[in-house]
């Protein structure tokens, strides 16, 4: 199929969140990105150099989209990336998935409170598919997890690691005793000396202002990533998705040791 400058538009549109609600598609752009992909998302236009698609054409799935092979300057025209990718493809969006109390029962789901930046929250959602949370419920002015910049951050997590929109403050008004509730606070108890369970929720807040107060009220463990050496001027704060990862290595760290 030939690429058509209509086609183009369509593909460049999906930068943008009202592009990807009109279209009800997101774009993936890079050899490694649409490879992860590929086979967990419904494609729907596949646009590649002839040296990809030598290579990469009996991996493609065997039902009906549209396939194209293009030039460097087409993708240039299509694609957000500095570099000129070999691929982009663009897939339907899926559909939206319902948080569940279920998840946070039977083990460890991280909240996002108001995330901002695309970068983080696509590094979010990598270090939770290492750390096995399979699970995040990010709020409804989280940012779009189908943001190119987002999809490409993932590294392929976005095929693992489902999220769940939703308003955090009704989510967590019904939510059942029992399930602990977990949130980072630059006054809590050190995250090295707390408690930490293999089930509940942990809430990492906005890039700037942290958890709002309407969701810390819900927390029931206030947690601290302590600064070393205690007292030592230092950074104001830790990046988000850095904290992510530490918080989440600390939980694994307790399972690990308990089972031994």
């Amino acid at each position: 199929m030939i690429i058509t400058q209509r086609i183009k538009r369509l593909l460049r549109s999906l930068a943008d969140s009202k592009g990807r609600r009109k279209e009800q598609m997101f774009i993936a752009e890079g050899a490694k990105c649409v490879h992860d992909t590929l086979h967990h998302f419904h494609l729907c236009y596949l646009a590649a150099l002839p040296e990809w698609l030598a290579e990469h054409e009996h991996e493609l799935p065997d039902y009906d989209f549209a396939l194209m092979e293009v030039s460097r300057a087409d993708l240039r025209e299509i694609s957000s990336l500095t570099t000129v990718p070999p691929v982009v493809a663009a897939y339907s969006l899926p559909e939206s998935a319902a948080a569940s109390y279920e998840d946070c029962r039977s083990g460890l789901t991280v909240a996002l409170d108001r995330i901002q930046d695309p970068g983080n929250l696509g590094t979010i959602l990598r270090t939770c598919d290492w750390m096995g949370v399979s699970t995040v419920i990010a709020s409804r002015d989280t940012v779009d997890v189908f943001n190119p910049k987002t999809v490409q951050a993932t590294m392929g997590a976005i095929s693992r690691v489902r999220v769940c929109y939703t308003d955090l403050d009704d989510f967590f008004a019904g939510i059942p005793e029992g399930i602990p509730v977990y949130g980072t606070f630059l006054d809590g108890e050190s995250i090295y000396t707390s408690a930490l369970s293999a089930t509940g929720i942990i809430i990492m807040g906005n890039e700037g202002s942290g958890i709002s107060d309407e969701v810390a009220a819900k927390v029931t463990h206030r947690l601290l990533i302590p600064s070393f050496p205690p007292g030592r001027p230092t950074s104001e704060s830790l990046n988000v998705a850095t904290a992510t990862a530490i918080t989440l290595a600390e939980f694994r760290s307790r399972q690990l040791k308990s089972r031994n």
